[in-house]
């Protein structure tokens, strides 16, 4: 009688909860390349999928704010009321070009090198304004983004100044590109909602600073 009574108050005791299934929202910005993360993410985290939403500059404060994302790789400088961030790294500026245009005779470009030249600024710039004496305004609209600004000076108009990794990520056969001495670095940093109690995020924060499953914190 007592097993029986056991067995019943075993059998009406609630299942233990299984966890809701969840997915772990990381925005990007142009340039960032979080594919090494992800790939840490993916072997640590298999039960959470990891959704990487490709976000512009001018949304990426918006993103966060309303939850759009858990969390963020973006371009300095951002707002930081209601949010966190650390920075992870800096990009060189370089100067993109034509592979005909005669700045490429050089590895590297001083300011005084552009003296003369029409210097493009697209609507997606993340440098700010640059103290480049002697350089020329375009007498066209500017272009919306970098890789538009690119298609332009490919063509042999002017030159574009963009951090290394958008650059690259524009690469085409008929432009090169230079580092600019004493250029304006553009920092990428990760960036979540002040007050979050997503263990994710406290996650991929580990990950990006390198520590490993067996870490202390």
């Amino acid at each position: 009688a007592a097993a029986k009574a056991e067995s019943k108050r075993r059998f009406d005791e609630p299942a233990p909860a299984t966890p809701e299934p969840r997915t772990f929202r990381l925005g990007t910005v142009p340039g960032t390349s979080p594919g090494i993360w992800i790939s840490k993410w993916r072997a640590r985290m298999p039960q959470v999928p990891l959704e990487l939403i490709h976000l512009s500059v001018a949304e990426q404060r918006a993103a966060l704010i309303d939850g759009s994302v858990d969390a963020a790789l973006v371009r300095l400088p951002i707002d930081r009321e209601d949010l966190n961030a650390i920075s992870l790294y800096d990009e060189v500026p370089v100067v993109v070009m034509s592979i005909d245009s005669a700045l490429t005779a050089v590895d590297k470009l001083d300011p005084a090198d552009l003296d003369g030249e029409v210097v493009i600024v697209p609507g997606d710039d993340v440098l700010g304004r640059l103290d480049l004496p002697g350089t020329l305004a375009p007498t066209f609209a500017a272009p919306a983004d970098a890789a538009d600004a690119i298609q332009i000076v490919a063509s042999g108009v002017g030159v574009v100044i963009v951090p290394m990794s958008l650059a690259r990520a524009n690469q085409r056969r008929d432009v090169t590109s230079r580092p600019l001495r004493g250029g304006p670095a553009s920092t990428i940093a990760l960036v979540w909602p002040t007050g979050s109690d997503n263990p994710d995020v406290e996650t991929f924060m580990g990950i990006v600073r390198g520590r490993t499953t067996n870490s202390s914190r």
